[in-house]
């Protein structure tokens, strides 16, 4: 994305201050403060959205993303917001997403956009639509394996799709059908009448206009991860006609009604930030506040906390590439490597694998950040962070690869009991 021009900031942090705010604001200074379902929904409220993506090497992001924040935290108890109690959505926020259900009127522009563009009759996916429809009224929830059509057509990413799973697709967009249940990453669907309460589905969108919707998705962005930059641009995906000049009017018309400040970080020249006035106590009681213990987390891939991995860069004085889809020679790391956060600092990254029929967790290789001296606090945080991943995933023994035993620094994982 282009350089947006910018008035200068009228707040100016240093990075320490910067990292911390985020960390507090994403509810990782110290982590694993949140209690319980409650603890999730209110994690939710409060960011907008977490990411959603299916891959599943140490648990799904969204999974990842909670285990860092939520004490004991379980997948079912995901499963359960998502599936039984209906306080959540499987939605498209920043690309696909879990968001709240009582959030649904807010996207009505966007299951608009999808009809237009998608609804029409001659569109193949559309042309078996009220079969798909009808066999789903009838029978109850289900996947596009459960609809007997072979046909194939062309779809996302270029890739052919099956007509029932690709007609399944545009109806979810459009908000005909809800997610009810998922089995493994396979998706399958009820209508949304039945999965949404009737005074949700018929409540008008609050945003009258889209401006009004603009304001609202960029000041609900820019919570997501507590600072934002306006170049950078994959941390804008996925909203509509927000990108350009767009996007800085939205900016400035905020920033003039004073739901925006702008904000400079010493040690950082070329950018300029945006929080929300909302988020500037909390943005002093950082500053006054004294630093809690310094505890250890695993960090998901697509975590709120790494959307912006410019500012990652720039103010954690980390740099962090997910490297699934990059061809095995010309990964630096490894597949789904985690970042490792101390403090208020990223220490490690570790490539991980999870085998659930084993119920065993290979340590397969472990990175120390240039730098880090680790000491026995470094340790003991490190060893209670394996501890509570290894009871998130239901492991029940953790075995090291070659790789881990020969780097330096490495003692404290003869704390975990290893088989």
């Amino acid at each position: 994305m282009a350089r947006i021009k910018l008035p200068s900031p009228t707040i100016t942090i240093s990075k320490t201050h910067a990292r911390r705010f985020i960390l507090a604001h994403q509810r990782l200074w110290p982590p694993l403060k949140l209690r319980g379902k409650a603890g999730i929904v209110e994690f939710i409220r409060h960011v907008g959205c977490i990411q959603f993506d299916p891959i599943n090497v140490v648990g799904r992001n969204p999974d990842l993303v909670l285990q860092s924040r939520v004490d004991k935290y379980r997948p079912e108890m995901l499963e359960e917001l998502l599936y039984s109690d209906r306080q959540l959505l499987d939605g498209w926020d920043k690309v696909s997403s879990i968001i709240l259900a009582e959030d649904w009127p807010y996207f009505s522009r966007l299951r608009q956009l999808m009809r237009e563009q998608h609804g029409d009759p001659s569109n193949p996916p559309m042309g078996i639509a009220t079969m798909v429809l009808e066999a789903i009224r009838e029978r109850g929830p289900l996947s596009s394996i459960d609809l007997q059509r072979g046909d194939k057509v062309d779809w996302s990413w270029g890739q052919k799709s099956r007509l029932t799973k690709a007609s399944l697709d545009v109806l979810y967009a459009m908000g005909e059908v809800q997610v009810h249940h998922r089995v493994g990453s396979r998706r399958v669907f009820d209508l949304t009448e039945r999965l949404i309460s009737p005074s949700l589905i018929s409540t008008v969108d609050p945003n009258e206009t889209m401006e009004d919707y603009q304001e609202w998705h960029v000041l609900r962005r820019i919570g997501g991860l507590g600072l934002a930059n306006p170049s950078a641009s994959e941390f804008w995906l996925a909203m509509l006609g927000v990108k350009g000049d767009v996007l800085r009017d939205t900016l400035m018309r905020l920033v003039e009604r004073g739901e925006l400040v702008l904000l400079a970080v010493d040690g950082v020249p070329d950018r300029v930030f945006f929080v929300r006035s909302i988020d500037l106590p909390s943005l002093e009681m950082v500053r006054t506040k004294r630093a809690p213990k310094a505890r250890a987390a695993l960090i998901g891939a697509l975590d709120n906390l790494l959307w912006d991995r410019t500012m990652l860069r720039r103010i954690f004085d980390f740099d962090y590439m997910w490297e699934v889809y990059k061809p095995v020679a010309k990964r630096k790391y490894g597949y789904y490597v985690l970042p490792v956060l101390y403090g208020d600092r990223f220490v490690a990254r570790v490539d991980s694998l999870y085998d659930g029929k084993t119920c065993e967790l290979a340590l397969k290789n472990w990175w120390w950040e240039d730098g880090v001296q680790a000491d026995d606090r470094m340790w003991a945080a490190l060893t209670s962070c394996m501890k509570e991943f290894l009871d998130y995933l239901g492991a029940s023994r953790i075995r090291l690869g070659k790789e881990v035993s020969r780097k330096p620094d490495m003692g404290w994982v003869s704390n975990l009991n290893l088989l």
